[in-house]
This record gives C-alpha cells, structure tokens and sequence, in this order.
C-alpha cells in the first residue's frame, strides 16, 4: 500500500542504520519528524538536500524536532550501495556523479570527502530483488501514486501509459521499499510527519518550501 498524505505515516523499512541510534517513526511520536532520502549517487543531494536538512537540524533540532537520513536506491545500483553508504558516513569519501559535482564546484576536502558530517541517524533502505514477474496490482499502485488524473484518460491512453510503466518496472534490478511505500519521485526528497505520527506532506527536490512547513508543524 501507498502511503497517504494525512494518514499514520508507515515506519521507514531500514535494512540497517549506518550512523547515529536506531529509531523509527512510531518511536517519534510527539516529535515532527523530517526524513531526508537520499542516493549516494546524487549531486543535487549533497549539493542542496542534506545541507538543507542539517541547517534545519541544527536550528530546530531543540524545538521537538527529529530529523532522519534515508539512503534509497532506484537507480545506479553498482554505486548507491551499503557499502558505500557506510564509507560515507564513516570519512566522508564521495563517488561517481557526485563526487564529480562537488569537486567541480570546489565543495570537497582533502581530495574526495564532504565538507560536513550528518549529525543525524542515517538507514539505508530495504531493497528487494525484482523476480521478473509483476502484480497488476502493483503497476496500478505505482500509477496511482505517481499520475493521479489517469482515470480521466482515454482507454487507449490507460494503455499505453499501462505498457510504459511495465517497461519501467521491468528495468528495475531492485524495488526500494520505503521509497515506493511513500510514492517518491527522486531524490532528494523529504518526508513530513506531524507529533501524531500523520504523515502531513513530501517534497521533491530543494523548492524553498520545507523549511516552514517544518515551522508550522512544530507550532502545531
């Protein structure tokens, strides 16, 4: 099932938490939480995200706010791995496309590592081998969740759409389970969650926005 904005936020599926004590949503309640989900492969993460996040942390952290990582995988699979996770958060070191970026923009210390550390807990996702075969179900899921005027299409616009995103599913070495439970669309994305548990919004990239929504949550 897809997560729904105003219903109990689900617990992210950790394989393992990498950095920081293990916790969980349900263990947050009465807290706003904030996930940050990100790829290890992912510049705009590095470059806008988690900094994003961490100045976030740092100003609200005391006001009744957690903040969480959440490393994912929907692409790029030989590099957004846990093990690479780990080395991340254990030096700091970056690669591929990311490190790329940073040093481009000259945003790296000594060679290849991040300027900054994540003062928060950090998991990485549960990813799942795909088998080959796929629920209709779970085609219709991923529609719902990512096109949500499809019912006002023609019949043969459904299927066309239908056909393309078994062609994308397909593709998939690995299905990530909290990033498909909560319907993202990228990285990086965060997750807002109220002090009741209720999931309340999610973003998509770095859209100015977040920071007051984390404002108002934590007025609430």
């Amino acid at each position: 099932m897809v997560a729904k904005i105003g219903a109990m936020a689900p617990n992210l599926e950790v394989s393992s938490w990498v950095h920081g004590k293990p916790t969980n949503i349900d263990k947050e309640k009465g807290n706003v939480v904030l996930v940050e989900v990100f790829q290890v492969n992912c510049p705009g993460c590095f470059l806008y995200g988690i900094p994003e996040a961490i100045d976030i942390y740092k100003k609200y952290k005391d006001r009744g706010l957690t903040v969480l990582g959440m490393a994912t995988a929907f692409e790029d699979y030989d590099k957004n791995t846990p093990e690479n996770l780990e080395k991340l958060v254990t030096t700091g070191e970056v690669i591929g496309e990311t490190y790329r970026a940073l040093a481009q923009y000259g945003q790296l210390k000594d060679g290849n590592k991040l300027p900054y550390k994540m003062p928060f807990p950090v998991g990485m996702d549960i990813l799942k081998k795909e088998s080959g075969q796929m629920a209709d179900s779970k085609i219709m899921d991923f529609i719902e969740a990512n096109i949500p005027d499809f019912r006002s299409y023609t019949e043969k616009d459904k299927q066309v759409l239908v056909e393309r995103v078994k062609q994308y599913l397909r593709s998939k070495e690995y299905s990530a389970k909290t990033f498909e439970e909560y319907a993202l669309r990228g990285t990086p994305s965060s997750i807002l969650v109220d002090r009741k548990g209720i999931l309340r919004s999610t973003f998509f990239g770095s859209n100015g926005f977040l920071e007051g929504a984390v404002e108002e949550l934590l007025k609430e």
